[in-house]
C-alpha cells in the first residue's frame, strides 16, 4: 500500500483548477474547487478517455470524449455512458503541500 506522497505547492494551483500528474506509474489529476483538493485517476471507465481534459463544473467533471460525469469528491460514475466508478485517492493539505495517497488498484 502506498504511502502520502508530496505533490504540489496548495499555492500553485488556481481554484477551480487541475494539474496531471504520475504518482507511483499513475495517471492522475488533481483538482482544487471551492478551497478543497480533490484526486481522482485521470481515466474515464467508459472508454478510457482523458478526465483532466474534461470541464468541472463544481464537484463533477465531464469526459471530453462522450460526456460521461463523476463526482470528484468519491470517483463515482454519475451518467451514462460510464457505468463504473474511477479511484479516487486520499488528499490531505500539510504544511502547504498536498499530499496525496493512492487508493490501491
Amino acid at each position: 500500500m502506498s504511502d502520502f506522497v508530496k505533490t504540489v505547492a496548495v499555492n500553485s494551483l488556481s481554484d477551480p483548477g487541475r494539474e496531471l500528474l504520475e504518482i507511483e506509474d499513475r495517471v492522475v489529476v488533481l483538482i482544487h474547487v471551492g478551497g478543497e483538493f480533490f484526486c481522482i485517476d485521470d481515466v474515464c471507465t467508459h472508454d478510457g478517455g482523458p478526465l483532466s481534459d474534461g470541464r468541472l463544473d463544481d464537484h463533477t467533471i465531464a469526459c471530453p470524449r462522450h460526456g460521461a460525469k463523476f463526482d470528484i469528491r468519491n470517483g463515482k460514475a454519475l451518467t451514462m455512458p460510464a457505468t463504473e466508478d474511477t479511484a479516487a485517492h486520499q488528499v490531505e493539505v500539510r504544511d502547504g503541500w498536498v499530499w496525496v495517497k493512492l487508493r490501491p488498484e
